[in-house]
């Protein structure tokens, strides 16, 4: 698979957020031990964690960033009701990328 086919965005939500901010955390001491920066992506469904640690090595290797670990998290269709119909939001897949202490993948912009 193509890398941008395996990662397919960069997922910003509030707790996305603050995984990345952890790094400087500096209020609360059990925070601060938090080196290595994490990301969270919206990947393929079918993509399995060896395939998402190479397409995100592969993606930011002008950062030369090292991928040090891969969670990953299914979340499944869930029911929404439309003008009274019932339906189904559209399950992903989402994983959390953590990096060597000192990596970033921010370009500065």
């Amino acid at each position: 698979m193509n890398p941008y086919q395996v990662i397919k965005n960069r997922r910003v939500t509030e707790k996305g957020r603050v995984l990345e901010n952890l790094v400087n955390a500096t209020s609360n001491p059990s925070l601060k031990r938090c080196q290595s920066p994490k990301v969270v992506f919206d990947v393929d469904q079918k993509a399995n964690k060896t395939e998402i640690r190479q397409a995100v090595e592969e993606i930011y290797k002008d950062n030369k960033v090292k991928v040090v670990k891969v969670n990953t998290i299914s979340v499944g269709p869930k029911e929404r009701r439309v003008r009274g119909f019932l339906g189904k939001a559209a399950a992903y897949k989402k994983a959390v990328v953590t990096f060597r202490p000192g990596d970033t993948i921010e370009t500065g912009a």
